[in-house]
């Protein structure tokens, strides 16, 4: 399968209902396993394109645009875009697909919002939803000055005359996926913007800077013990990406995931920052051998 099908499922928020887009890739039979891809905080689901078209040989892929990106329902109130609301959409999400578990590759966001549906627990002694979990490039400890970065350019109204425009945009604030060509940042680019008048620009809600920008060290301390404590109640197996050159996820922070919580295996990669793109077939492969063990 080269293209995904676009779906949606419903959702609930404080305000009623909103609609969560998912791109869908098939796998080889119908009850093959599922595996679920989340992409980074103001990314969406066709980050995932290359890795999925590899792992559809085996898994059913689906790949969530988180709500306010993508082609996702922007929510009413900012407040609603937070983690513990997205791990809410994920719930109804994983109703829809009619599995008991999952594979999960999560990217930053899409990695802490991994970490709470994995450390959700079913009654009776039933397993968790998550098989086997594959954090990239994040972990309960996150440094703030990478949150300030982002910060400097998240939400940001802006309109680009043309695609390469936007593209070449991106790319002054994404130093840390590493190196690309010209034709794999372009296709990591385009979904991320749809027309607008004679223009293009960004396709996700600006208003998923405010809970962002309310965070405060204190704040963020608080938060970190919280996933700290989420993160040492796992039992799946777990796989830790980081980029070497990583401002989000320090080594001493990924060294110590090693040795807490479920003991994630962890694979550096060298030339990278935030966050691995997970496109190239050496970055893919890390991905396959893991959840295939």
């Amino acid at each position: 399968m080269t293209q995904p099908d676009l779906r949606f499922v419903n959702c609930l928020d404080a305000t009623g209902l909103h609609r969560m887009a998912y791109w869908e890739w098939a796998g080889p039979s119908a009850d093959a396993p599922v595996l679920v891809c989340v992409h980074g905080l103001s990314r969406q689901g066709r980050d995932f394109d290359a890795l999925a078209r590899v792992m559809s040989s085996r898994y059913r892929v689906v790949c969530p645009d988180v709500a306010g990106r993508g082609r996702s329902d922007w929510l009413r109130q900012p407040g609603g875009y937070a983690i513990p609301a997205y791990v809410s959409d994920m719930i109804a999400l994983l109703a829809r697909l009619d599995v008991e578990q999952v594979d999960w590759v999560g990217t930053s966001m899409g990695g802490l919002i991994g970490l709470g549906v994995a450390s959700l627990r079913g009654a009776e002694g039933r397993p968790g939803f998550i098989r086997r979990l594959v954090l990239n490039d994040v972990g309960p400890a996150i440094r703030f000055e990478a949150l300030q970065r982002i910060g400097s350019y998240l939400g940001k109204v802006q309109r680009f005359t043309s695609l390469a425009e936007g593209a070449a945009y991106l790319r002054t604030i994404s130093d840390g996926f590493g190196p690309h060509t010209e034709a794999e940042w372009l296709a990591l680019s385009e979904p991320l913007f749809q027309q607008d008048g004679d223009g293009w620009r960004l396709r996700y809600d600006p208003a998923i800077a405010v809970p962002f920008g309310a965070v405060t060290p204190e704040l963020a301390a608080v938060g970190e013990a919280a996933l700290w404590a989420a993160y040492d109640a796992l039992t799946c197996p777990t796989l830790l990406i980081r980029g070497a050159d990583s401002d989000l996820l320090s080594a001493e922070t990924a060294r110590a995931m090693t040795q807490r919580g479920p003991g994630a295996r962890l694979v550096e990669l060298p030339g990278v920052g935030h966050a691995p793109t997970l496109i190239h077939d050496d970055q893919i492969a890390i991905v396959r051998d893991f959840l295939s063990s």
